[in-house]
């Protein structure tokens, strides 16, 4: 699928190269077009690599990218550490225990504006919500150009030492990211598909 749409982005490209050489020809509304299928691309891209670094470690993908969507819409901050191999515990200082199933709802009242518990961080380990109001270390190795809030730099720090995959939703902007491995990777500001 990311393969036919850069491939139809790179055509499309190639068409308005044709276009500038005509003067009579106005292609703002072209470069409309394109920026929207880079929006697709973007959205497809990092809706696969996030299924792809999670599939194994839970099955409930769908679940997480539903609920993570629905606080960014609302522009409620969230935080959100998926266990991979690593123990992520020791890590972490423990907030309050909630071992539940996996939920989109129960994401999202967790992170509702007003909750004690939504300015901490959730812990999943497979399908299980294990704790939540978590908080989670931050990052000693940023040094990016971007100045990031304390859930950023908390996802990078999380994942820098550990291998657990860290969803994180601004509260600001609503824009979706996730860290793995020290580096924190956007999610188009439309949202997953």
């Amino acid at each position: 699928m990311l393969k036919i749409q850069v491939n139809q982005l790179l055509e499309r490209m190639l068409a308005l190269e044709k276009m500038i050489e005509e003067s009579s020809c106005c292609i703002l509304n072209d470069f409309e077009e394109i920026n929207v299928i880079f929006g697709i691309i973007h959205a497809t891209a990092a809706s696969h690599y996030l299924k792809t670094y999670l599939r194994t470690f839970t099955n409930e993908v769908d679940i997480l990218t539903v609920a993570v969507q629905h606080l960014s819409n609302r522009r409620h901050g969230a935080l959100i550490a998926i266990k991979r191999q690593a123990n992520v515990e020791a890590f972490i200082h423990s907030g309050v225990p909630i071992y539940a199933k996996l939920s989109y709802s129960l994401i999202e009242a967790i992170f509702y504006n007003g909750n004690p518990l939504h300015d901490g961080g959730v812990l999943i380990d497979q399908n299980t919500i294990v704790s939540a109001g978590n908080i989670f270390p931050t990052s000693k190795q940023y040094r990016g150009e971007q100045k990031l809030g304390t859930r950023h730099r908390a996802a990078i720090g999380l994942s820098e030492q550990t291998d657990a995959l860290v969803l994180v939703v601004s509260e600001e902007t609503g824009r979706i990211s996730f860290a793995v491995n020290g580096k924190l990777y956007p999610v188009h500001p439309h949202g997953l598909v």
